[in-house]
Parts: C-alpha cells; structure tokens; sequence
C-alpha cells in the first residue's frame, strides 16, 4: 500500500513528478500512488512544479478546479490549479471530433468549460485580485472542454492534493468559439449540456461554478502568482466544471452544447506511448 505522510521533502518530490510524467508519457496506469501521498496542497504543488520542468511541452494556460467540501477544512483552499500544456490544446473544427486519448486503467473525464484567454500580462507580485481587475486582463472568453484525465483512476478519491501533484488531473483542452460580448451577458444565460454517446449527463450555466467564472480566474492569478509563475498574455484559464465532471471510456463519444454559441464534438481513444521518460 502507498504510505501517507504530511509532506514529502524535494527529493522525494522530483521523484514522484519523475514518475508521474514517465506513466503519462508511457500511457501506463498507476494502480498506486508512486510515493507518500502529498497531505498539503504545498506539498502537491511542490510534485507538480517539479513535473512542469519534465514535461516535454510550454505551459499554455492552467484549468482551475473546485476542491469538494469535504475537502475544503483540511486543505484550506477552496480551489486548485493545474497547468495545460500547448501540446495538448485543440481547436475545434466542426467537421472533425475532437481526440482525447485515454490511459486504459487510468482516469478519464469530460467538463464543460469557460475559457478566459489573456490579453495582457498580470503584474509578477500580485497576490490580491479584484474581479474588475481581473477582467481587465481578459481578451476573450471562449467554451470549451476539459479533457480530465490521469494514469491513477483514483485520483480523485486521494484527494486534492495528490489532483495537483499530477498537472491538476488535466489532460488537455478543447476550444470552442469565443462568447461575443460575454461582458454584457449574465453568467445565468450562458448555457451548457454534456452528452455522452448522445445521452445528456448534466446540465449547467456559467453561474454553476462557484463564485462564477471571474471568481475562478482571481483564483488562478493569485495562486500562481506565490508560485512565481505569474499569468501571461495569451494564455487561457479554463474556470470549472459547469455540468459536472463526467467519466468517459475509450470508444465512446462526448458532445457538449453551448445554446447560441457553439457545440463540441469529441471523442474517446486509447493512448499511445509518446516516449520512455
């Protein structure tokens, strides 16, 4: 069984994030944690910093998640971050799906999403965000879907700070077409329904993520900011789940449908091993 302890110090840190990365590169899964289970989320971030330096791709932007209520006293955060990689971003094109490739015996996931894409560096230092000040930054809010997926089907069940040790639990992002002027739209109007092999599996709006979607952006920019890893023009901030986080299997497909807006189309395949880290 996998120990668990308070926190791992950098050695074993790098460790883990060795493994994690080479699981991933390898599309193995991992029936176990491949270490102490990190207890903090600084000690979740410490793997996850650790894994960015290994990844072989930039970081183009980072998907915030919403930590469980269950969660939230032992952690202390309400939220997390983990980064999104410009290798693993697509653009839809609506006469081809999607692809999401998926670690058999390893977690897998769709989440209809709200994307904020940067126009404008945020400040290095700034740790304290407004929501008009937020918005300041933003060039475009856009749909999309988050591709959630890990080699440990677990990982969620670990808890939050074992979801950040390994990129957040994020596998990559869909993009769909830019909301025109979100600004002057209620969170409310702007709808969303996931379907997967055509069966609706949750509903939602903008407003279903929790504070809204600029609550989440603030989120992204403080906590990034201690971590000296401050936001940049251009990258995109993917805000929560707004129908729920929805299992998906190789061989099936997911659609999600933002009325008036667009609709994404992907679908589910087996991975295949990029290299031997």
């Amino acid at each position: 069984m996998d120990r668990i302890v308070l926190a791992g110090d950098d050695g074993e840190s790098r460790e883990i994030a060795r493994r994690l990365v080479r699981a991933r590169l390898r599309a193995e899964s991992l029936p176990i944690y491949p270490g102490a289970r990190p207890q903090t989320m600084d000690a979740g971030y410490a793997s996850q910093d650790a894994a960015i330096e290994l990844w072989p791709s930039t970081v183009a932007g980072w998907k915030v998640g919403r930590i469980p209520d269950e969660w939230l006293a032992r952690m202390g955060e309400e939220r997390l971050v983990g980064p999104i990689f410009a290798d693993a971003i697509q653009t839809f094109d609506a006469g081809t799906p999607a692809r999401f490739e998926v670690i058999e015996g390893g977690f897998a996931a769709v989440e209809a999403e709200f994307v904020f894409r940067l126009g404008a560096d945020a400040p290095a230092h700034k740790t304290t965000w407004s929501e008009d000040e937020a918005a300041e930054l933003v060039d475009a809010l856009m749909i999309g879907i988050e591709l959630a997926g890990s080699p440990m089907a677990m990982i969620n069940v670990w808890g939050p700070a074992v979801v950040v040790s390994d990129f957040g639990n994020n596998a990559g992002l869909v993009l769909g077409p830019t909301i025109p002027g979100w600004r002057d739209q209620t969170e409310d109007a702007l709808l969303c329904e996931t379907f997967i092999d055509d069966r609706s599996v949750g509903t939602g709006r903008a407003s279903s993520i929790s504070g809204g979607t600029l609550a989440a952006l603030r989120f992204a920019l403080a906590r990034c900011a201690r971590r000296g890893l401050p936001l940049k023009a251009g990258q995109l901030v993917s805000t929560g789940a707004a129908t729920g986080i929805h299992d998906i299997r190789a061989g099936q497909r997911a659609r999600v449908e933002f009325p008036g807006i667009g609709t994404i189309h992907c679908e589910a395949v087996p991975a295949r091993a990029r290299s031997a880290a």
